[in-house]
């Protein structure tokens, strides 16, 4: 399972740096404009520069409307900013046709400048409280589309958690659509290290967070601390041993 933090500015990407042994995706957003908010392209820049060459960053482009070309176009400029890959958050997606139409001009806008880039789809676990397109259609959205990855997060930033609104056995669903689509599965939204071990036993690829490494576990007027990058990814490990010694005593 891989790590993903979600640094909110140039400052804070400098503790991810000093971090980086504990973490594989840099993500940048801009939590301000929404749970993909999408940040500046000099920020994106600057955070790939600020952070080692070997790990990846990933950039959202918005909790994005159902505006193709106003997508792709962003979806571009992330790219050609150093985003190795780009999250496209759904919003104002209403039916999976409109959702597959927004993901595949983003993955020929990406693809076509750089085929190694990584497009991810995603979604929302609170949909039904925004109106956009139902957590398990992710999958098959991606799949359709040609992106390589299908991921959930929460759309309303209120302390309410992904498993408060898609229960551990509806991610497993998730995960297990996203894996027989040939896709990564990513989860995030409010995850705390008490998720870990569900999240571990469903399969997840990338686990996404930002508050539970952030002082006071606030991801708003808290501050991403490397030792709490540490601490997580500890757990991670942990929880990634003890699965695998359960899987080998059950063989």
């Amino acid at each position: 399972m891989l790590l993903l933090i979600s640094p909110d500015s140039v400052d804070e990407a400098l503790d991810c740096a000093k971090a980086a042994e504990h973490l594989d995706i840099v993500d940048v957003k801009k939590p301000d404009e929404g749970s993909l908010g999408a940040n500046f392209p000099w920020v994106i820049r600057e955070i790939r520069e600020a952070i080692p060459a070997d790990k990846p960053v990933s950039a959202t482009v918005g909790d994005v409307p159902y505006k193709p070309g106003t997508v792709a176009q962003a979806a571009l400029g992330a790219v050609v900013s150093g985003a190795t890959y780009i999250k496209v958050g759904l919003y104002g997606c209403t039916t999976p046709e409109q959702a597959v139409d927004v993901m595949r001009g983003v993955v020929r806008a990406v693809k076509d400048y750089r085929p190694d880039a990584l497009v991810v789809a995603s979604g929302y676990a609170d949909a039904h409280r925004i109106g956009c397109v139902n957590p398990l259609a992710l999958p098959d959205i991606a799949r359709r589309s040609g992106s390589d990855a299908a991921m959930l997060d929460t759309a309303v930033k209120d302390g309410t958690r992904l498993f408060d609104h898609v229960p551990p056995e509806v991610c497993a669903e998730f995960v297990r659509r996203a894996h027989e689509a040939g896709l990564l599965a990513a989860l995030a939204g409010s995850v705390k290290a008490g998720d870990l071990a569900e999240l571990t036993r469903i399969g997840t690829d990338i686990v996404g967070v930002r508050g539970a490494v952030c002082e006071g576990g606030d991801r708003d007027a808290g501050r991403i601390r490397p030792e709490l990058v540490a601490a997580f990814r500890a757990e991670m490990d942990r929880h990634a041993r003890e699965h695998a010694a359960a899987v080998s005593a059950a063989s």
